[in-house]
């Protein structure tokens, strides 16, 4: 029984891992494509007025961009809990994931926001995902200095589900434009939503039932 259920948790543990890895790689190239500088590339083809208009939105976006990309890798790894034969590696990944959101991520994240696709609707959302992103990978923070390290992980935890939301909106994107296949601004309003609001839900419903 016991090596049954052993087997089950690497399993998923390796699942996990690989589904990571796979929804990283995708993040990676995304953020490739601005590499080097461009500001006529990609996503920002859609925003030139912004970039004309807003000598600050490209410091903005590329600081988002370049950040968000190592604020995933780095709360990955600390999530995962191990120091994978190195002194302090969990803590030092803690420490870049924190410092990256609460210094650069998600300040331009809540800037960015402001001037989001798709109405007033989705700069809302994107405003208070920015908002509660840095709040919660704060409280995590003061929680690790207080060494209430238990209640830590749990914050930890709510503020990686807002950091997966890069990933989580994308995601929800490829389905609901593949089944509806609705107007590209209506796409921004329900992801701009779908995006985290299912994310911590799932992190609220984990910690309740003590699984995290």
């Amino acid at each position: 029984m016991l090596s049954a259920k052993r087997n089950t948790s690497i399993f998923f543990k390796t699942l996990l891992v690989l589904g990571f890895g796979y929804f990283f790689w995708l993040m990676l190239k995304i953020t490739l494509e601005y590499i080097p500088y461009n500001p006529e590339v990609s996503f920002l083809m859609i925003k030139q007025t912004e970039v004309s208009e807003r000598p600050e939105y490209l410091s903005f976006f590329y600081t988002h961009v370049y950040t968000s990309i190592f604020v995933l890798l780095s709360g990955f790894l600390a999530m995962l809990r191990k120091n994978f034969g190195f002194k302090n590696f969990h803590r030092n990944m803690g420490k870049v994931y924190i410092f990256l959101i609460l210094i650069f991520a998600a300040p331009s994240g809540i800037y960015m926001g402001i001037f989001a696709n798709g109405g007033l609707l989705s700069k809302i959302s994107f405003v208070i995902l920015g908002f509660l992103w840095w709040f919660l990978t704060l409280k995590a923070y003061q929680l690790a200095r207080k060494k209430r390290f238990k209640e830590h992980k749990q914050w930890m935890w709510r503020s990686f589900a807002f950091t997966l939301s890069a990933v989580t909106l994308r995601m929800w994107k490829v389905i609901i434009v593949y089944l509806f296949h609705p107007n590209p601004m209506d796409v921004y309003q329900i992801i701009a939503w779908l995006g985290w609001i299912p994310n911590i839900l799932i992190i609220e419903y984990l910690i309740t039932k003590k699984l995290i």
